[in-house]
């Protein structure tokens, strides 16, 4: 196992006032260890508090490991939940032990030349995926999430967790809108729920409804941050490319970019919903105004950052998201490290003052 890289905070004579933050963390299968790496270096700063964090999917996952963790041990207990989250996802992929010598190795789905050879096998897993439900081809309802969960997973601490505030998000079935799983009532199934693939596991179900990924809706959502916790900065931790630079042109390339594009459909929405809301609220800044009300009062004094995966990410494909091996997970959590600690250098002195990501434009995009 390689060594994380080491810490490079911010000096005594740099460091920012103590800053309320809320973490927005998308979702995006084992993609979602970059997320990991972003927290894990992130919670290394003792200024920076975390005020708030909605997940959906992979970082709904990571909200209640940090949560768990926090209530456990503070800081360095949320890291090492994390840590122990994502050990166990590898440990649960048929390749872990392979991966453990070097002759092994060589059989990984790590290396170039077993990827090809897979390629035709990953194809026809596909075609059948396509042509049965998980009804058919889990007819147990099997998830290995749910495990991993319960094991490393205090529930019961993440309920009373007073250190943050969680927001999840899941996808009715039945009506296709946004649910939101809030944190005195988070369950195993809520977050299962929130990382449900229809084709590839079965509706969870809550109280009697069907949810499907949160994804589908809010990915993540970011109105209960702004409307619920009493931080102006929020970050958004966004691991689904937003933009590829070559055109898809074989079917599985296709495939993978519909998916990126439609996971990132909910959030790109729901920004530009903000910007508009921004907009209007400049042009009725009045005290008498039906806009003073305290929402709009929040939407205007918010200060977006953003966090995006896309330089290190768009290496990887989309499928790539099902590769769950330890040393691919650890280079994710490597880059997702790297990533922070290069926003942090350039963004700390901002937060409380400005945001620093531009809305996407309401009006004419």
């Amino acid at each position: 196992m390689s060594a994380s890289p080491k810490p490079t905070r911010t000096t005594s004579a740099s460091k920012p006032t103590k800053r309320h933050i809320d973490l927005a963390l998308q979702g995006g299968g084992s993609h979602g260890a970059f997320t990991w790496g972003v927290l894990d270096r992130l919670l290394e700063e003792e200024w920076l508090e975390i005020a708030g964090i909605s997940g959906t999917s992979a970082g709904a996952m990571n909200a209640v490991a940090l949560a768990a963790g926090l209530m456990e041990g503070g800081r360095e207990g949320a890291r090492a939940c994390l840590r122990r989250f994502w050990q166990s996802v590898a440990e649960s992929s048929p390749f872990h032990h392979l991966e453990s010598n070097p002759v092994g190795a060589l059989l990984g789905p790590g290396n170039p030349w077993m990827q090809a050879l897979m390629a035709p096998f990953q194809q026809y897993a596909q075609f059948v995926g396509s042509q049965l439900s998980p009804y058919q081809l889990n007819p147990l309802n099997l998830n290995p999430l749910r495990k991993i969960l319960e094991d490393t997973v205090d529930f019961e601490r993440v309920r009373h967790c007073d250190r943050t505030h969680l927001f999840i998000a899941a996808t009715h079935v039945a009506t296709g809108e946004l649910r939101i799983f809030r944190q005195d009532q988070l369950t195993a199934d809520m977050v299962l729920a929130s990382a449900c693939l229809p084709l590839m596991f079965q509706a969870v179900e809550v109280n009697g409804e069907a949810y499907w990924d949160g994804g589908y809706a809010g990915n993540p959502a970011l109105m209960p941050l702004i409307s619920e916790t009493d931080a102006d900065d929020l970050l958004l931790v966004q691991i689904n490319p937003s933009h590829r630079g070559d055109l898809p042109t074989s079917a599985a390339d296709i495939l993978d970019r519909a998916s990126e594009v439609t996971f990132n459909a909910s959030l790109l929405k729901e920004l530009r919903t903000i910007g508009l809301l921004k907009e209007v609220l400049r042009e009725a800044n009045r005290p008498d105004s039906a806009y003073s009300r305290p929402l709009f009062k929040r939407v205007d004094d918010l200060r977006l950052h953003r966090l995006d995966a896309d330089d290190e990410l768009s290496q990887f494909n989309a499928s790539s998201k099902t590769q769950t091996g330890w040393a691919f997970l650890e280079q994710l959590h490597d880059l997702g490290r790297k990533a922070a600690n290069n926003w942090l250098k350039e963004n700390s002195k901002h937060l409380g003052k400005r945001s620093t990501y531009a809305l996407p434009d309401a009006l004419t995009r």
